[in-house]
């Protein structure tokens, strides 16, 4: 029987995801397969994280072409990536805390998603329909932050899985939306 690398990446994306100092063994028996059979894909550790985060810029990329971002109000534009993000969730959840390990290492992938995504906040700050004195930058870090949390509470069944796209919209925009005053 042929293994299936996304099939490994998945449940390696999973089970990190909620356990993430899991030992290689652990990833194995998660993914269904012999540990000879995971390192024959991915040499080690690293490997495996470096194909994960391939694959979560892949994914992340493609989620935000889906948003279409740049049609509709921001606001909708914010509704429509949260939405796209959600299948992937896990992964990037993963990701945003994986990196924390490899700050000297920023993959160029990210940096692009970085500089799109930021690039969406300032055209809604630019429309006025997001805040103005909060930074793109700490946007996009708010965004990135929320997906995680979201995650681990889903994850920990602190809140429904069916509520995902939904409080995290709420939170970021309660937060970002530019409210207008009287």
């Amino acid at each position: 029987m042929a293994v299936d690398r996304d099939q490994m990446l998945r449940a390696a994306a999973a089970l990190l995801s909620r356990k993430p100092g899991a030992p290689m063994d652990e990833v194995a028996r998660a993914a269904g397969v012999g540990r000879a059979t995971l390192h024959r894909h991915f040499a080690g550790r690293d490997a495996l994280v470096r194909a994960l985060e391939e694959r979560g810029i892949a994914e992340f990329g493609a989620a935000m072409d889906a948003a279409r971002l740049d049609e509709g109000s921001s606001e909708e534009g914010l509704r429509r990536l949260i939405a796209a993000l959600e299948p992937g969730a896990q992964l990037y959840g993963f990701l945003v805390n994986e990196a924390q390990l490899f700050q000297e290492d920023v993959h160029e992938g990210w940096d692009r998603l970085d500089a799109r995504i930021a690039a969406f906040f300032r055209q809604g700050q630019e429309r006025g329909e997001f805040r103005i004195d909060l930074p793109a930058a700490w946007l996009t870090e708010a965004l990135y932050g929320l997906l995680g949390a979201a995650v681990f509470a889903v994850q920990q069944g602190r809140v429904a899985a069916n509520d995902f796209t939904y409080l995290m919209a709420e939170l970021l925009l309660g937060g970002a939306r530019r409210s207008v005053t009287a």
